[in-house]
């Protein structure tokens, strides 16, 4: 049995592992000349450049059953984060992973004694929750859901606000209160890290992986039409068809509904602007490894001291940061990194940052929107006519676990043929 898979993000990868891991021929095909998707990293003027700020929760069940994590030479964000704004920086830690943070943690003002304690108390009430009791029954948005729960105002818009911003895309919390509950228990069982060589190595380890199961990638290659036939289904390229007994379609949300037309396909989209910039390293953020939240307004949202984190993402002498900007804001390059120097010189009125701006990325589609519900209208693998499956994090939820895991869901379905 042949099968083509369209696409190589990560659901792409994990799918053609496993399909050719069952015993099939497997072809996967990517327009672009590296596979990867949206993970991807470069290298410019020795920075490691990931494409966007992303991220590797450790505790995800699929990242653990289909990444070799030890491999990876994970270096992780330091739990907890810095709350920002004009003439004030605070630390926000978690005294259970950081017990030297509890006197700092207990005094910072953003968060009452109460709002701490319901923390505690959420972490608790979460710890056993599957991802199948979360994203089940009835939904609500995460402002609601934290609202039902007595946080208060303010450690909703300082805390919750921009660092489920950086998450979700959606700094006012209209999304599911399913991907809070989830992310959140995450967030308390395992580690948010980044790879030595950067995201990209995530995907290089799979594609190595899809290749020594005996599966050919193809890339540099775009599909402009996939069909089910009465004994299969066909692939066009260009002007070249090929002939397959099943196609998996792993593409981008708005392609794989072009290519299936399976219209459950949400192609409502939430973007992101991240620009990297870089400065000595005697200048270094005060931050440790944490996370920078901008408690007072979202230019930027936050701001990630990468290279305090994983020193290898930049060279001897310099360091890097990464800063988000949620949407698509069409100011010039320029326009955004003067307003995270403005950020930063508020935030540090004592402190110089000589920033140098590295690059920008502009991802217009970085998630599909996740409103309360979602899930319930999403399609399964088999959704699409004949032998035709997909595989996306659009058939779960948008999350790197959500793709690898559709990618394994994916492979089943056709093995089960």
């Amino acid at each position: 049995m042949n099968v083509i898979v369209v696409g190589g993000g990560l659901a792409g990868l994990v799918a053609a592992r496993h399909l050719a891991a069952g015993g099939l021929d497997v072809e996967l095909i990517e327009r672009h000349d590296t596979a990867g998707g949206r993970v991807r990293s470069r290298t410019v003027d020795g920075y490691t450049l990931d494409r966007g700020f992303q991220v590797l929760f450790t505790a995800y069940p699929g990242v653990r059953r289909e990444l070799d994590l030890a491999s990876l030479d994970l270096r992780a964000f330091t739990p907890g984060a810095t709350l920002a704004r004009p003439g004030s920086t605070r630390p926000l830690a978690d005294p259970r992973r950081d017990p030297r943070s509890l006197p700092a943690t207990v005094a910072a003002p953003d968060a009452t004694l109460g709002d701490k304690l319901r923390v505690v108390r959420l972490w608790r009430a979460l710890a056993d929750r599957r991802e199948s009791e979360a994203f089940a029954g009835p939904d609500q948005s995460v402002v609601d859901y934290l609202d039902e729960r007595g946080f208060s105002e303010r450690f909703v818009e300082s805390f919750f606000a921009p660092f489920y911003g950086g998450i979700t895309l959606d700094r006012d919390l209209s999304t599911s209160a399913a991907v809070f509950e989830y992310t959140f228990r995450m967030l308390a069982a395992g580690d948010i890290a980044v790879p030595a060589n950067g995201m990209g190595a995530v995907t290089t380890q799979l594609a190595d992986a899809a290749r020594a199961a005996g599966a050919r990638l193809s890339l540099g290659t775009t599909v402009d039409a996939v069909e089910a036939t009465d004994d299969g289904a066909r692939v066009e390229i260009g002007t070249e068809t090929r002939e397959a007994d099943a196609v998996v379609v792993a593409t981008d949300p708005p392609a794989a509904r072009d290519l299936t037309g399976v219209e459950s396909i949400p192609t409502d989209a939430r973007g992101c602007v991240t620009q990297y910039l870089s400065y000595p390293s005697d200048q270094r953020l005060p931050t440790g490894g944490k996370l920078l939240l901008n408690a007072a307004g979202d230019e930027p949202n936050h701001v990630a001291p990468l290279s305090n984190v994983a020193p290898e993402y930049a060279p001897s002498g310099r360091d890097l940061l990464s800063a988000t900007f949620l949407g698509t804001p069409d100011e010039s390059d320029d326009t955004l990194a003067n307003r995270v120097r403005r950020a930063l010189a508020s935030w540090y009125p004592d402190r110089r940052f000589d920033l140098s701006p590295v690059a920008t990325d502009r991802i217009e589609f970085a998630q599909f929107a996740q409103p309360p519900g979602f899930y319930r209208g999403l399609p399964a693998a088999d959704a699409p006519d004949g032998p035709v499956f997909l595989a996306g994090d659009y058939t779960n939820w948008s999350s790197i676990h959500g793709a690898i895991t559709s990618g394994r869901t994916a492979a089943r379905t056709v093995l089960d043929l």
